[in-house]
């Protein structure tokens, strides 16, 4: 009789401290109907990478919210999300060992974010965003093609989905 017990209480002992959590959903404040979201700063010498990580983040907030996405920040805005890119860099992960060219590149961007509400208070902010995107270099001269373009879009679509999850689950 005992060990008959002991077998129905060991799943519900199991299932309750498997640590298993739901995640928060706490959404921005109710007033959020509009947000702002204007270029973001290029602090780095990488061409349009400002661009197209604003871009990659208007695209999010309009594809995955009902929030209304303005390119201007203003008084129409509800709230303003500002981001500046601080700095990308690009570092050859591996080479050819016969050419001694790379073979595979690192580009690393660092960014921050701010999303403040029409009276200036914090509603998310992040100073120390870093996303890595790696690529392959062609060593095929005739069928050349620049990566890094494609890199930053991937990254900057890995950027967004990141963020706009960061500010829509309150983390």
């Amino acid at each position: 009789m005992r060990w008959w017990r002991a077998a129905l209480l060991m799943p519900v002992l199991l299932a309750s401290g498997c640590g298993y959590h739901t995640a928060s959903h706490a959404q921005l404040p109710d007033d959020v109907k509009t947000i702002a979201v204007p270029a973001f700063v290029n602090l780095t010498n990488t061409y349009r990478i400002e661009q197209t990580l604003t871009a990659s983040v208007v695209r999010e907030f309009t594809t995955r919210t009902r929030y209304h996405v303005l390119n201007v920040a203003g008084e129409a805005a509800d709230a303003t999300l500002l981001g500046t890119v601080l700095s990308t860099s690009s570092t050859p992960l591996t080479y050819n060992s016969t050419t001694g060219q790379a073979a595979s590149v690192l580009i690393v961007v660092s960014m921050k974010v701010s999303l403040t509400d029409r009276k200036g208070s914090v509603l998310y902010q992040n100073p120390s965003y870093l996303f890595r995107e790696q690529y392959e270099v062609s060593q095929d001269l005739a069928s050349f093609f620049e990566e890094d373009s494609p890199a930053f879009r991937r990254l900057s679509q890995d950027f967004a989905r990141t963020l706009v999850s960061n500010i829509l689950e309150g983390f």
